[in-house]
């Protein structure tokens, strides 16, 4: 099972936890790509300490972030008073695991310190003590990233340097990273400006500072100052580099829960981002059979999740009409974001739901014993062999490029080799379509004494299984039997009925509920894929196919050229030369003078 599940990893950002046999967290990391760092821990050579962590893992789960950055550190800037996500930081805290011990000191992580003084200092501190008059700004996971930030603000904020004031000033002054507080009188709205402005560059706010610092290298550069010039260019550089990682802020250090869901295949998949002051502390994740409508099914569980968990101060939710009526149950602010830093929040939980529900159904399509067992199941309910089940899907656009797809599937493994595309001839009738299509396989097997299905299965009800049954009787074929898949009223996959049109349920649970969902995905997949390719094709023709010596590539610089046909009607010979050249430009000059004479 562990390694079916690192099989369906997804390539996105995020962190992953790691688990042992009691289903303990024992060691929580970051990554890029979560599909390469984790399957990295059962590949290749490791160290001791990494041969014993991967020694004790026998499950592990993920969160999917917006990119690595913020799975590491999600800086946000509240009205003016910073705020650190640190994801992995705060799992680890949470879990406690026993190989992230190096990790478990808060003051592992530097801060910023300002303090609010006559002469103020910024200073890299490892804790946060109780400091009247001080604000702090992190923890920065990244100790080298903090220390460039301060030593930027150093130079583009002359603050006092010492810790006690001495008599003279010192070495900083005559660098001009300290304006020398201990001999100079300094205005004390000068120095109000310098710690607004440091608080707004840690907020994030860096606009007005980079244009003063460009504005001053310009001005060097104009009067020839050039070293000076390229002093300023490097703090444009450096001002760039360290604000490089701050480019994914969220406006809320409130305490906040974020839930949203996605469905598929008869199943619902519900994730709940939890944050506490600002972090993301948890994931909570939900995975069941839906039997109700998606939304009734998601606003019952949130009601029964908030019986035995505490409110946040906001529920952030899905921008859903039906869902608008939990706003008078829940007693907190209930905001359904469409934009901003909120939405971007209800993205994040609806991607980790998407890939939650798909990496269900890929572990199950990559497990040899689910296949085994589905099949079996499938052979005791219908006491029928099951060894090659064949399904057929329809695809049209108003009975336009009518196709359909035949998918193969040999002890329930899909055989790829055997896959067939199929054009028809009656247009959106989908009756004489699956007629049609039916009889093509079946005949062609005859003739050619080729191996025949044990099982057909229509995507469809009892109108399409009469049609496939019609030709298996006019064949005189006593071998096939024929099945559909039958949706509920709210067009999900429920039942399956045979060539006598008996129902028999399926559990949503079961191996055969998986096999027959994935079979279904697969022959529409198929079939509407080859519909699309077929209509794109159709779309791309034009008055230009019929003239000669055009062909896609001529085609395309003159559309480029001149952006419609109408303009290449329009164009004299000598503009048509400039891109096809004298011969091929008359053809098309004379093709459509020809046309406009016939009209």
């Amino acid at each position: 099972m562990l390694r079916d599940k690192l099989l369906t990893l997804p390539n996105n950002p995020g962190c992953y936890l790691m688990k042992d046999k009691n289903n303990e967290v024992i060691y929580v990391g970051k990554a890029k790509n979560l599909k390469n760092r984790v399957n990295s821990y059962f590949h290749g050579q490791h160290n001791n300490k990494t041969t014993k962590l991967v020694s004790n893992i026998v499950d592990f789960e993920y969160i999917v972030t917006p990119s690595e950055k913020e799975a590491f550190i999600l800086v946000q800037a509240i009205r003016r008073k910073p705020r650190n996500c640190i994801l992995e930081y705060n799992l680890i805290k949470k879990y406690k695991p026993r190989f992230n011990i190096m990790f478990m000191d808060d003051s592992s992580y530097p801060y910023l310190r300002l303090t609010i003084e006559k002469n103020p200092t910024l200073k890299l501190v490892r804790d946060r003590k109780k400091i009247k008059n001080a604000k702090y700004f992190g923890p920065y996971p990244n100790a080298g990233y903090a220390r460039e930030l301060l030593n930027l603000l150093q130079q583009l904020f002359p603050l006092r340097k010492c810790n006690n004031m001495p008599s003279k000033v010192c070495l900083y002054y005559h660098l001009g990273s300290c304006l020398g507080y201990c001999e100079n009188q300094i205005d004390s709205n000068e120095i109000s400006k310098m710690t607004d402005g440091i608080v707004k560059f840690l907020n994030g706010d860096t606009k007005e500072i980079l244009d003063k610092t460009i504005e001053e290298r310009d001005s060097f550069a104009s009067n020839m100052e050039y070293e000076k010039a390229a002093e300023k260019q490097k703090l444009i550089n450096a001002i760039n580099h360290v604000t490089s990682d701050n480019n994914m802020q969220f406006s809320s250090s409130l305490s906040e829960d974020v839930f949203a869901y996605s469905v598929d295949k008869g199943y619902i998949s519900i994730v709940g981002l939890l944050y506490r002051e600002g972090k993301l502390l948890n994931r909570h994740l939900l995975l069941q059979p839906l039997y109700d409508d998606e939304n009734e099914t998601f606003s019952s569980y949130l009601i029964q999740y908030y019986q035995s968990n505490p409110l946040p101060k906001q529920l952030l939710l899905p921008n859903i009409e039906s869902l608008s009526s939990l706003k008078e149950l829940f007693d907190c602010k209930v905001l359904f974001p469409i934009k901003g830093d909120k939405k971007k929040l209800i993205d994040l939980a609806i991607e980790n739901s998407k890939i939650n529900l798909k990496q269900k159904f890929d572990i199950i399509s990559k497990d040899r014993n689910s296949f085994e067992n589905a099949v079996n199941q499938l052979a005791d309910l219908l006491d029928w062999p099951t060894d090659r089940i064949e399904l057929f899907d329809n695809s049209h656009t108003s009975g336009t490029n009518a196709v359909a797809g035949q998918v193969v599937f040999v002890n329930g493994r899909a055989e790829k080799k055997s896959y067939r595309l199929y054009k028809l001839s009656n247009g959106n009738n989908d009756f004489a379509n699956m007629k049609e299509v039916i009889y093509r396989r079946l005949f062609n097997s005859l003739m050619h004494q080729t191996v025949l299905p044990d099982i057909i299965i229509v995507d469809g009800g009892e109108s399409q299984i009469k049609a496939a049954k019609e030709i298996v009787e006019q064949l005189q074929i006593k071998k096939v039997k024929i099945l559909g898949l039958v949706k509920n009223d709210k067009h999900q996959t429920d039942n399956l009925m045979d060539d006598n049109y008996n129902i028999f349920p399926i559990d949503k649970q079961s191996d055969l509920f998986y096999l027959l969902t994935n079979m279904q995905d697969e022959v529409h997949r198929f079939a509407i894929t080859y519909h699309k390719k077929l209509r794109e094709k159709q779309q791309s023709k034009s008055v230009l196919d019929e003239i000669e010596n055009i062909g896609v590539k001529r085609k395309s610089l003159l559309l480029k050229k001149f952006g419609s046909i109408k303009k290449i009607k329009e164009a004299t010979l000598e503009q048509l030369s400039q891109v096809l050249g004298p011969s091929i430009a008359k053809n098309v000059y004379d093709y459509f003078r020809k046309e406009q004479r016939d009209d």
